[in-house]
């Protein structure tokens, strides 16, 4: 979890500075989810889209939940 500080920190900054920090960060993930056999690779992937499948998946529940009863019964 991010402090306080790197939070604002990061609300300070212009859209551009926060897309550059990103495309940096991204270089380096790149080389390293890209590295090794074409199977290796596959596996990486899935294993990712398997965690984001997972979070959209809790994340829609948490929605789900905060919607009043009367809602649901539509």
């Amino acid at each position: 979890m991010l402090s306080h500080e790197t939070y604002e920190y990061y609300r300070r900054m212009s859209p551009s500075q926060r897309l550059q920090l990103t495309v940096q960060m991204m270089d380096g993930i790149e080389r390293a989810i890209l590295a090794g056999s074409p199977e290796q690779v596959a596996r990486k992937f899935e294993l990712l889209r398997l965690q984001n499948d997972q979070r959209n998946h809790t994340m829609l529940q948490a929605i789900a939940r905060t919607r009043p009863a009367a809602a649901k019964n539509k």
